[in-house]
């Protein structure tokens, strides 16, 4: 995947800064399609023109302060994965907890989570599951968004194929 970051340069011009890959990408080896991104953050009241610093090696948290922002894109392998015999739940949890700090914290082991963001949501690629705490699924396919107003759910991936989203998570204030 390309991050293409710009800026300015030192006449207030807008430049190009940054032309490459996402550097903070993981593709997991405790479940082989669990690919994690995080092409950019801010933190609050940060400044939007920050010439060519790179945000992300100092992110120490996937969950964004109250006006805060992380940019996330996931690949979820399908369901099937996580029933094949070699797959290690334990070796799991332990790379999402290095590589997802925040998040991983308040995943349950089926997966279900409730985070204090706003999530915008977008299928770049495959079908994929949306699952509530109720019990209710709603699919997802390339090209659909869903705001994601911090509820307690899951991602499923029930295809064949793996799924590719990308996530804007905005830091919230929490109820009570």
């Amino acid at each position: 995947m390309r991050r293409v970051v710009t800026g300015h340069d030192e006449d207030g011009k807008s430049v190009v800064v940054s032309d490459g890959p996402v550097p903070r990408s993981r593709e997991f080896t405790s479940l082989p399609g669990w690919v994690s991104r995080l092409p950019w953050a801010t933190e609050p009241g940060e400044p939007a023109s920050r010439a060519g610093e790179d945000p992300t090696p100092k992110v120490t948290s996937l969950l964004p302060a109250p006006g805060g922002t992380r940019f996330v894109v996931l690949t979820f392998p399908p369901d099937t994965a996580m029933a094949d015999p070699a797959f290690d739940p334990v070796a799991f949890d332990q790379e999402q907890r290095a590589d997802s700090p925040g998040i991983a914290d308040l995943m349950e082991p089926d997966g279900m989570h409730t985070t204090p963001t706003v999530d915008y949501g977008i299928v770049l690629r495959g079908d994929i599951v949306l699952e509530l705490d109720n019990g209710h699924c709603t699919r997802l396919s390339a090209g659909d968004i869903v705001i994601q107003n911090g509820t307690r759910h899951a991602w499923r991936n029930r295809s064949d194929e793996p799924a590719t989203m990308a996530f804007v998570l905005i830091g919230a204030e929490q109820d009570g």
